[in-house]
């Protein structure tokens, strides 16, 4: 009984522990709202443009899973990871055409911290000397200094 009881246990375990290590994609809607709240915080979008924005972003994250699906599954052509970028430009060049004034200068800010992988609520962090030390993400911080 002791030993059944085990295997059961040990089964259960395994089980929960390999679900716990799935990475869960998240939803086109999820990126899309996060992606957009990002934006109307950032930029001060009105109504329209937040919607408008939102139906753009939306399409092209639900073209983006399908392509991110199909490499997960081995299926994926040669062509998808251009079709990747293209969509991401195409969306980024019709956001530009809705925004305004200010705006689009904020958007260029966006897209550059997004490319170098910098999280604009992180703050820099202090060196000894109360300095501030630049954080480097990119391939520069790779190279050696002269």
């Amino acid at each position: 009984m002791k030993k059944y009881l085990l295997i059961v246990l040990l089964l259960t375990g395994i089980n929960v522990w390999s679900k716990a290590q799935q990475n869960k994609m998240p939803t086109a809607q999820e990126m899309t709202s996060k992606n957009v709240d990002e934006l109307e915080k950032r930029l001060k979008l009105s109504a329209t443009q937040k919607s408008v924005i939102y139906t753009y972003v939306f399409d092209m994250s639900k073209q983006q899973l399908e392509l991110i699906k199909r490499q997960q599954a081995g299926t994926s052509k040669e062509d998808d990871v251009t079709k990747f970028y293209k969509l991401q430009n195409d969306t980024n060049d019709n956001i530009r055409k809705i925004l305004k004034g200010d705006q689009l200068p904020e958007f260029e800010k966006v897209l550059e911290e997004r490319l170098s992988g910098i999280d604009p609520k992180k703050k820099k962090k202090k060196g000894k000397r109360g300095s501030e030390e630049e954080v480097v993400s990119d391939i520069s911080g790779l190279k050696s200094k002269p």
